[in-house]
C-alpha cells in the first residue's frame, strides 16, 4: 500500500467497486502530509498518524479552485507540506500569473474505493478543477481493474454531480509490472478509457520519470523525494497550467 494513514482500514478481500478501504482525516476535504517513510508496502506508518491535517492544503485567494484529490502521492507522505506536489503547483500556477488556489485532498493509503465515498466530503466547497490521482494502490493490491474502472466513474460522476461546471483530469497510473502483462494493460488501459467515456482530460502517468530512479525517490522506492516531486508536478503542470487559464477566462478573471 502506498503509504499509511491515520484510520485507514486494511480489509483486502474486497475486488468489488467500492470495497472495503476506508479512511479518515483530520479535516473536511483537507490534505494530509504525513513525516515518516512507510516501512513495507502493505504497512501502516505510525509516524504519520494525527498529521492528515490541514497543514496540507495550499490556499491562494482569489482564482480557480483546484482540487487534487489523491492518495499518499499527492498528500506528500515523506516530506514536508512545501515540497508536496500540490505546493509546487502553487508556486507555478503563483509564478505564471495564474490566479488559483491548490488544495491538497491526498489521503495515505487510500483505494479508489475509499475516494468513492470521501468525494462528497472533498467537494463540500465545489472547485473549478478537479484532479483525480487515484488507483496505485489497488494496483498493489491486486484489485481487479473492472472493479477500479468503476469507482473512477463513480468518482467522475460525483464530481459532475455536485460540481457540474467543474472540469475533471484523471491522471495515469500503472500497476507493478511483477502483477503480469494481462494484469498491467488492462489497467492501464481504464484511465484512457475512463477520460473518454466522462470527457475528462487525461494526464500523463503521475511517476513518469520518477518511478525506478532511486535519486528521485525516498528509501520506500515509491514515494517521491524533493526533487522527484518537482519532477511530478511539472508533469502535472503541463496538462493542469491550460485547464486553468481556460477556466479564469471563462470566469472573467484574466
Amino acid at each position: 500500500m502506498l503509504g499509511g494513514c491515520a484510520g485507514a482500514s486494511d480489509d483486502e478481500g474486497s475486488d468489488s467497486p467500492v470495497g472495503a478501504d476506508t479512511v479518515s482525516v483530520d479535516a473536511p476535504g483537507v490534505a494530509s502530509t504525513a513525516g515518516g517513510a512507510p516501512s513495507t508496502l502493505a504497512g501502516t506508518v505510525s509516524s504519520a498518524v494525527g498529521k492528515d491535517s490541514a497543514r496540507g492544503v495550499v490556499t491562494r485567494s482569489g482564482g480557480a479552485r483546484v482540487l487534487i484529490a489523491g492518495t499518499s502521492l499527492t498528500a506528500g507522505l515523506g516530506l514536508d507540506p512545501d515540497d508536496a506536489y500540490p505546493a509546487i503547483l502553487q508556486q507555478l500556477a503563483d509564478s505564471a500569473g495564474l490566479p488559483a488556489h491548490i488544495v491538497n485532498g491526498g489521503s495515505s493509503g487510500e483505494t479508489s474505493a475509499g475516494l468513492v465515498r470521501r468525494m462528497d466530503w472533498l467537494l463540500a466547497e465545489p472547485p473549478a478543477v478537479v484532479v483525480i490521482e487515484t488507483g496505485a494502490n489497488d494496483g498493489l493490491r491486486g484489485v481487479d481493474p473492472a472493479a477500479t474502472k468503476e469507482n473512477l466513474r463513480q468518482i467522475v460522476a460525483t464530481v459532475r454531480k455536485r460540481a457540474p461546471a467543474a472540469r475533471v483530469l484523471l491522471v495515469q497510473m500503472e500497476a507493478p509490472p511483477n502483477l503480469g502483462e494481462a494484469y498491467t494493460s488492462r489497467f492501464r488501459a481504464m484511465y484512457a478509457d475512463v477520460a473518454r467515456e466522462t470527457g475528462s482530460t487525461l494526464v500523463p502517468f503521475l511517476l513518469d520519470g520518477v518511478a525506478g530512479v532511486p535519486s528521485l525517490n525516498q528509501a520506500d522506492g515509491i514515494h517521491p523525494n524533493e526533487a522527484g516531486a518537482q519532477v511530478v508536478a511539472r508533469t502535472v503542470w503541463r496538462s493542469l497550467a491550460p485547464v486553468i487559464r481556460e477556466v479564469d477566462r471563462t470566469a472573467g478573471i484574466r
